[in-house]
């Protein structure tokens, strides 16, 4: 452990940052009106495309670990080779959870990359800009994640009744790329596992160890989509920046 942590602050030259990335793309289609949001078509192509090419094309990613249900394995291998990925270097099934899904993935990461980038297959619109200012401050201090503030005032409640009104300019809305020191999310989402902690993102099990997160700027463009709503803004904004 003593390793791990001393490696958090060795920054590293732009040059000098290789990183891999892990692509979980294992979850429900339960809010997608029986379609898999994942291999549903955004523009001219399905949305894990337009995902796996904003990574294929960061020059400091090294290799993509994709991490579907099992029953996608075979498709989005074929999707792979049909769009010419060269980063991919395997795709694996994912887990009964989020945290066992990305585990798998993290596992089959060569080791050659000091980095690891979590990114959500179902994020499509994700820029070359937040990518990089997200995988530039984790070779920093050793755990960065992209963040919007929220728009909405958000309100704690309980049974239905407003218990109190939070402060808004302290609240973000994190995205992926989650990025992280290898070893250091390898240790905490394996503790968060076998101490059966229920997490939502990959920041909370390092936060679980008493590590900060840095916060670098996000996009509201990097939306992750989960309803058919969300790939109707998608597609807009898609059009939109197509015209821009």
């Amino acid at each position: 452990m003593a390793g791990l942590f001393s490696r958090l602050f060795h920054k590293k030259k732009p040059q000098e940052i290789l990183c891999a990335a892990v692509v979980p793309a294992a979850g429900s289609f339960t809010r997608m009106a029986g379609r898999d949001k994942i291999l549903s078509p955004l523009g001219e192509q399905p949305v894990l495309a337009h995902t796996l090419r904003a990574l294929e094309l960061c020059p400091y990613i090294t290799e993509i670990v994709i991490v579907p249900r099992r029953e996608l394995i075979v498709p989005i291998g074929q999707l792979c080779r049909d769009y010419g990925f060269q980063k991919i270097t395997k795709v694996v099934p994912g887990g009964e959870s989020r945290t066992h899904s990305v585990l798998n993935g993290v596992r089959e990461v060569s080791g050659q990359a000091e980095l690891i980038a979590i990114h959500d297959g179902a994020r499509p619109l994700l820029s070359q800009e937040v990518l990089e200012r997200a995988i530039a401050r984790a070779a920093q201090c050793g755990a960065a994640a992209p963040a919007v503030p929220v728009k909405d005032t958000i309100k704690r409640a309980r049974d239905g009744v407003v218990e109190a009104t939070l402060n808004r300019s302290e609240l973000f809305a994190i995205q992926t790329p989650q990025v992280f020191q290898g070893d250091l999310i390898r240790t905490a989402l394996i503790k968060a596992l076998e101490e059966g902690a229920e997490l939502t993102d990959d920041c909370s099990a390092v936060e679980r160890l008493g590590i900060g997160v840095a916060l670098t700027q996000g996009d509201y463009r990097n939306l992750k989509i989960t309803t058919p709503e969300d790939l109707a803004v998608a597609e807009a904004l898609l059009g939109w920046e197509d015209e821009a």
